[in-house]
């Protein structure tokens, strides 16, 4: 059996991967669970999974939760420990009886914890992609010298590691990452500038979170999975590309030396690529639908358009240019979604704030996990700053 800490445990990785276990109990155990302010919700977890060790980034919210956790009799023998802040994160993700850490943190706060299980050795899912836009170099550093490995969970990069299965690396030509476009593909730009969240957050496939909703609107999310992607499969980012897919069936390709393309399809639904992640290098008999290419009929593919979606030209300007610029694009976007989200600035106004930081900002070289958090609270600070002179 397979002992689970899960990080980010509300959203919606989170809520997927406990159904896994919740089909799989012979299979998995969860050992430890943290979220963010959602003490609620990770109460009915509580109870329903018995972790041994929980915590939440808001020590308010975790002090309430301690308190219901003392309160009610299922949960007082034993006791569960509620831990607070980044430190409870970083002792939730480093337990020692912990097999696999499914990181699915939204953001740049999964940054720190995911580091730290890396540097205890432990198996990661990376359901988040951030740790590896801020600080792919450092990341990878301390995977290869703990020796563990990193499993993607992202469909498109799980895609890829599946169609690389059995290959030699060094056949790769290029790697094709799929887009269904989300919900504003045929919206003409100038029609942009009104779109309000709740129209931005219909994605017309995946039922996701607010924050990578607005990102797949801006196609930032296929930017961050570019830089995601070449810290992952070690590949230059001008060996990457990005294609629309609206029907979302293909989740990725490789293209190889001899012209073959792989690629790996499936129905879209989260819980393929997690439960190949949580269970490799063996397959679950999941139950989902079988894919039916004849009720499909068509798969589509079209290039994606830039003045549409400049945040993906963002991304592929930093990567290229590398150091702590990723982090600052990275930090722009957050503080940016996160206005847009609140109605403090317009859609369009998201890839703009993104471009004036950027332009801001001396790349610097990364030499450590401090580089990279300064960088992002440099470029938390200036976007901020941008989103206060615009209201």
């Amino acid at each position: 059996m397979k002992k689970l800490v899960l990080l980010g445990s509300t959203g919606s990785i989170g809520t997927n991967t406990l159904r896994l276990v919740t089909d799989f109990p012979d299979r998995f155990r969860v050992v430890g669970l943290t979220a963010g302010r959602n003490g609620d919700k990770l109460l009915g977890q509580i109870r329903r999974f018995r972790p041994r060790c929980v915590a939440l980034a808001d020590p308010a919210a975790a002090e309430r939760l301690r308190r219901q956790c003392r309160d009610l009799p299922d949960l007082r023998n034993p006791g569960i420990e509620v831990l607070s802040g980044i430190e409870g994160l970083v002792r939730v993700a480093t337990l020692a009886d912990a097999d696999l850490v499914v990181s699915a943190i939204v953001g740049s706060a999964g940054l720190v914890p995911t580091f730290e299980a890396i540097r205890a050795k432990k198996t990661m899912a990376l359901a988040n992609k951030e740790p590896l836009v801020m600080a792919g170099s450092i990341l990878q550093q301390e995977a290869r010298r703990q020796g563990i490995t990193l499993l993607p969970v992202d469909s498109e990069h799980s895609a890829i590691f599946q169609s690389m299965s059995g290959q030699r690396r060094r056949d790769v030509r290029r790697l094709i990452l799929t887009a269904s476009g989300g919900p504003l593909l045929d919206l003409p730009v100038r029609k942009r500038r009104v779109i309000k969240p709740a129209q931005a957050l219909r994605h017309p496939v995946w039922r996701m979170g607010s924050k990578i909703s607005i990102d797949s609107a801006t196609l930032m999310n296929k930017g961050l999975e570019v830089i995601e992607a070449h810290w992952l499969f070690d590949m230059p980012p001008d060996r990457i590309d990005v294609v629309i897919h609206r029907q979302s069936i293909v989740h990725s390709m490789v293209e190889y030396l001899d012209g073959s393309v792989i690629a790996q399809m499936g129905v879209p639904d989260m819980r393929g690529p997690l439960a190949y992640a949580l269970n490799y290098p063996e397959r679950l008999p999941l139950g989902l639908p079988a894919l039916d290419l004849t009720r499909v009929r068509s798969l589509t593919f079209e290039p994606p358009d830039l003045k549409k979606f400049p945040c993906l030209g963002f991304a592929y300007e930093a990567i290229k240019i590398g150091g702590t610029l990723p982090a600052v694009l990275n930090a722009a976007n957050e503080v940016a979604v996160r206005a847009y989200l609140e109605e403090r600035i317009g859609f369009l106004e998201i890839a703009r704030l993104i471009r004036k930081t950027m332009d801001a900002h001396v790349p610097l070289a990364v030499k450590s996990l401090e580089d990279v958090l300064e960088a992002d609270r440099w470029g938390r600070e200036r976007a901020s700053k941008s989103v206060g002179e615009k209201e």
